[in-house]
């Protein structure tokens, strides 16, 4: 029975992502989708990747219409960086509980005290947010854009958890929000200890939006993408990994031969997880649900992600 289910599946599966061949052509569409995504979502994307990959790859394609595959304020990214772009993503619940974490009237309040400051934030926000900051950032780039930045004084919105690895790396004061991905934030020292003891001689890698007392055990600490590159190019064999699961994908094609072991089972966005390809075939064929961006917060928002992008 399960058989014939798993057998039915794949057959279905098979049939959408020929459905989705026709469509993009018609539509003139890119797939972009995030490494968080499911494999499902990922095996048919034009381009996969981290924020900063997809915002960049958003500004520069000639497709008429951008299929965002993650959450909505990468939707919107896309969108303000491609304006005359059609924009749509697969599920408009997929939503980010950190992006939800910081409200304009309070970070206008925070500026109002701070009048010396710049206000980098990271890219896990909505558009009202990018609207009121100086410069954008991904926790690829998060390092080099406040070198960047002509201030000593730094407002950081909204993850605490980047913030504070950021803030190891610079002598800028740091003036850091509360805010935290929910996700990463749930991994434990305790977590990883007992996978070190069931995997001895695996490689910690972890991502910074992780708690500072995980991030310390890190043998690697990087972005996403950081993560990915390490692994492919490390000759460690096995790995205990400190991310969300879906890197899982990219994590084995790049590198058949390793071992790779999550180090929790709950290091799953719910969020991200929501869009899968029945979605993505039917958004393509309805154009819904779009993305929209008041041109007055678009305007200003591109202001911080254009300045992000030109940061080397």
């Amino acid at each position: 029975m399960e058989a014939l289910a798993l057998e039915r599946k794949a057959e279905m599966n098979r049939e959408l992502r020929e459905r989705l061949m026709v469509l993009k052509k018609e539509r003139n569409a890119i797939i972009l989708a995030h490494y968080y995504q499911r494999d499902e979502v990922q095996e048919v994307a034009d381009f996969r990747g981290d924020s900063f990959l997809l915002a960049q790859k958003a500004a520069q394609t000639d497709a008429d219409v951008i299929v965002f595959c993650g959450v909505h304020f990468m939707g919107e990214s896309a969108k303000i960086l491609a304006p005359n772009k059609t924009v749509i993503i697969p599920d408009e619940r997929a939503g980010c509980p950190m992006a939800d974490m910081v409200n304009v009237d309070g970070l206008r309040k925070l500026k109002a005290q701070h009048p010396n400051a710049k206000v980098v934030t990271y890219i896990n926000s909505s558009a009202e947010i990018k609207a009121e900051t100086d410069i954008c950032c991904t926790s690829a780039n998060a390092v080099r854009v406040i070198q960047s930045v002509d201030s000593d004084e730094i407002i950081w919105v909204p993850d605490k958890n980047l913030g504070h690895y950021v803030q190891q790396h610079t002598d800028k004061k740091m003036i850091i929000w509360e805010g935290y991905c929910n996700t990463h934030d749930m991994l434990t020292v305790k977590d990883v200890v007992e996978m070190r003891a069931k995997h001895p001689n695996a490689e910690f890698v972890v991502h910074p939006e992780c708690r500072p007392e995980v991030v310390e055990m890190g043998d690697f600490v990087g972005s996403t993408t950081a993560i990915l590159e390490y692994c492919k190019n490390s000759s460690a064999k096995e790995f205990i990994v400190g991310t969300e699961d879906g890197t899982g994908y990219k994590l084995r094609l790049d590198s058949p031969d390793k071992q790779f072991h999550f180090a929790t089972k709950f290091l799953v966005c719910p969020n991200m997880k929501v869009n899968n390809l029945k979605k993505l075939v039917k958004c393509l064929e309805t154009m819904k649900p779009q993305i929209y961006v008041p041109p007055a917060v678009a305007d200003k928002a591109r202001e911080s992600l254009e300045r992000m992008l030109l940061v080397k």
